[in-house]
């Protein structure tokens, strides 16, 4: 099936994702982007999934995205952000969603926070 001139082409690499992105979501995007490859194992490996970046490790670990007026970090588990309620509080969120100014990226503290949490929860999966 061919593709009609108004379908957008998917990304296949997140740098061809974010090369998409307009300023300002493109730097706070990147931003979140470097703060999270700094927690990850040497396994997880970025990933184009649902259209967007994201990040595997034993399994979806989490993905982020741009909006027009806000930007996304996607836990990819309905569980994740529960134990991280009250860092959370000064944001607008969703059972595995977060959503972020366009020029506002997460404080760097957090994202490694959820980063290590969501890795933490694949690992204890993956042992029973």
């Amino acid at each position: 099936m061919k593709r009609s001139a108004k379908t957008k082409a998917v990304p296949k690499t997140i740098d061809e994702y974010l090369a998409k992105v307009p300023e300002p979501q493109r730097a706070t995007l990147a931003k979140v982007r470097e703060v999270i490859k700094s927690v990850l194992p040497a396994e997880a490996t970025e990933v184009i999934s649902y259209r967007i970046p994201c990040v595997k490790y034993k399994g979806m670990l989490l993905g982020y995205a741009a909006f027009t007026d806000h930007c996304s970090l996607f836990g990819m588990s309905s569980t994740l952000l529960g134990p991280l309620k009250e860092d959370l509080k000064n944001y607008s969120t969703s059972k595995g969603t977060i959503r972020f100014g366009v020029d506002e990226p997460l404080p760097a503290a957090l994202i490694k926070k959820l980063v290590k949490s969501a890795i933490a929860e694949k690992e204890k999966l993956k042992k029973k």
